[in-house]
């Protein structure tokens, strides 16, 4: 599998036993992980050798007391992902130094430590100067800009060949123009044209706009109203005009998964203090300018009121629960439409009793 970032194909001979990527388009890093998944480690086994960490509550002495380690069930590749926030492990102690230096200079062959680090990091961090004192040969070192222009054009048509198709250069840029180049937002919105086109195999300009232009347009704007007001029969209204229209339910749903994600992500942001109201707005809600006037500031308003009022824990019941009417709709013969109003009217009825409307 050939993979974007390293430009080269994934396979037993390719791979180093450690990649460190530091910068702010941190997606293609784990596109990396997933490639290497897909490649290397038996889908049976990867709930098994695929380990996470952070270094807020994990030391550097804990992760490679297990990359020494043997991975279960004989597996052949081993994946240490460790992810740093900017802000926190930049620098490191002489003896966190040591540990790794001794690590590399006996490496296991099998375990493959992939650090991420989260944002843009001083190039005089003793953390980038260590990994960066490593042989190419062990450590590959890559900061991650986000990509613009040809660079973004060549992910775009990499990524549509991995779904079986291609698009048009005027679809591309349709697309660009209505999400901007955050490659998660790209890739997400481009796996929602796929779903849309089906069979046909190539991506039309026509086709961004049904599904990243009008749709979005109408309905993430129009839903994310009704939620915030809780207006369930404003919610069916919306939902019925959609089926109607031949819209795909897993589509639908993806949406307004969509509108919970971006209130969580919200929390997230402003819990670590990255980015101030204004830059997490403009990230999540890219087609919503400034100078739209009120427009912009009653959809500020309404989209804060949410991210302050609901609490993390109800966030994530209501993501589980869409969770299981996806699995219901792919398998079951349950009406979609049935579970998605059934979800609606459940939401709509806890946020009145709670009273934040």
């Amino acid at each position: 599998m050939y993979n974007f970032l390293l430009k080269t194909e994934i396979s037993e001979k390719t791979l180093l036993p450690c990649y460190f990527f530091y910068g702010e388009e941190t997606f293609l890093a784990y596109q990396l992980i997933n490639d290497i998944k897909k490649t290397l480690i038996s889908p049976d086994n990867q709930d098994y050798n695929v380990e996470r960490f952070n270094l807020e509550d994990h030391s550097w002495m804990d992760i490679i007391d297990l990359a020494r380690t043997i991975p279960f069930f004989f597996s052949s590749r081993r994946i240490i992902i460790v992810e740093i926030i900017k802000g926190r492990g930049e620098n490191i102690s002489s003896l966190e130094e040591k540990i790794l230096k001794d690590y590399f200079h006996s490496s296991v062959s099998c375990t493959v430590l992939i650090i991420i680090f989260s944002g843009k990091l001083r190039k005089d961090a003793s953390l980038l100067r260590i990994f960066s004192s490593f042989p190419q040969s062990l450590v590959c070192v890559k900061e991650l800009k986000p990509l613009r222009d040809k660079a973004l054009f060549s992910w775009m048509d990499r990524r549509f060949l991995s779904l079986g198709k291609s698009a048009t250069i005027e679809a591309k840029k349709r697309l660009v123009e209505l999400t901007g180049n955050d490659l998660s937002r790209l890739d997400n919105e481009m796996e929602k044209i796929v779903t849309f086109l089906d069979e046909r195999k190539t991506v039309e300009l026509d086709d961004v706009n049904q599904v990243s232009g009008l749709i979005k347009s109408f309905f993430e704007w129009e839903i994310s109203d009704n939620l915030t007001k809780a207006d369930y029969e404003a919610c069916l209204i919306v939902l019925n005009n959609l089926f109607k229209e031949g819209i795909k339910p897993e589509y639908i749903l993806g949406l307004i998964a969509k509108f919970f994600r971006d209130i969580l992500l919200a929390k997230l942001y402003l819990k670590e203090n990255d980015k101030d109201k204004k830059a997490i707005f403009k990230e999540l809600k890219p087609h919503i300018l400034e100078k739209f006037g009120k427009f912009y500031t009653d959809k500020f308003r309404d989209f804060f009121f949410l991210v302050d009022k609901i609490p993390r824990r109800n966030l994530n019941h209501f993501l589980s629960e869409l969770e299981k009417i996806d699995l219901n709709i792919k398998t079951s013969d349950v009406s979609a439409q049935t579970l998605l109003e059934g979800f609606l009217f459940d939401y709509c009825f806890h946020k009145r009793r709670e009273g934040t409307i």
